[in-house]
């Protein structure tokens, strides 16, 4: 059993990264409320647990985000801990990506969390405690090639809960960004990705090159999501959360670089950088 039994609220536990984190949370001896687009796709994902609810949750749905909400405080009567996993991918190159397919991103990535947490927000003042988690990605740290839209929504992630945190602070609620590399997850099967249709000639080489890449690391990537699901176990139980957490050898190289990148930058210009000041100032 767990040090002190917690009650946590899981996005996206139907597949993928939200099955393992539901199912680690209750091997630890939590109270856990799964949701997903498909209840019964959760509840079958998940099989049975005397302390498991799973509820329907479309993350896009401000009510639906509302109604599970009201789940996790009638069934159990508090809610601990969020977890923002829910997710999709769209890849392209930006010229190739439609404006829907841009919003849809943004909308499910970015506005998704922010539902969630809104309705979340009220319980956890009300308690004076709780924890809100969102599942980021390195591409949230680092932008790359053919994720602008992923990246947009992700880097939309990272400066919101980083305003959010000292809003919530003085209310007891925490808030842990995990920053995962590339993990064994479902996200790059077809079921989680999308690819923007190749219409421009100039970018057909290089399209044909990472999507025939990228699906053929599906199955294959390095990082073991059991693994990060008991990780995120351990850090929600410490007294004193990570406002971050580079999940992975290849997340840490990531958080590294780019503090280095952004060093050098911040002193690549620095007599231009510092000469900006009003001379009366």
């Amino acid at each position: 059993m767990a040090a002190e039994r917690k009650v946590w609220l899981i996005t996206g536990a139907g597949r993928g990264l939200g099955v393992d984190i539901a199912k680690a949370a209750l091997a630890a001896g939590h109270a856990v409320v799964a949701t997903g687009r498909d209840a019964a796709k959760v509840a079958a994902a998940l099989g049975p647990h005397d302390d498991l609810l799973t509820v329907k949750l479309d993350v896009t749905r401000p009510v639906d985000a509302q109604a599970a909400v009201g789940a996790v405080v009638a069934n159990f009567g508090r809610l601990d801990v969020l977890v923002n996993n829910a997710g999709n991918f769209f890849a392209g190159f930006f010229e190739e990506l439609s404006p829907d397919q841009v919003r849809n991103q943004i909308e499910t990535l970015l506005f998704g969390p922010m539902n969630v947490t809104r309705a979340a927000l009220p319980t956890m003042r009300k308690q004076r405690s709780g924890l809100l988690v969102t599942i980021s990605s390195t591409a949230g740290i680092s932008g790359q090639m053919f994720c602008t839209a992923y990246a947009a929504a992700k880097f939309g992630i990272e400066g919101w809960m980083e305003s959010l945190t000292p809003e919530v602070a003085p209310f007891g609620i925490r808030t842990m960004l995990i920053e995962p590399g590339f993990f064994r997850t479902e996200l790059l099967s077809n079921s989680s990705t999308t690819y923007a249709q190749p219409t421009i000639e100039d970018y057909a080489e290089r399209t044909k090159e990472i999507v025939t890449a990228w699906k053929g690391m599906d199955g294959k990537q390095g990082g073991d999501a059991a693994k990060l699901a008991d990780a995120l176990v351990t850090l929600v139980a410490l007294q004193d959360p990570p406002a971050r957490f580079a999940a992975g050898s290849d997340a840490v190289q990531t958080f590294e670089a780019k503090a280095d990148t952004l060093l050098a930058q911040a002193r690549a210009h620095l007599a231009l950088s510092t000469s900006l000041a009003l001379e009366d100032a």
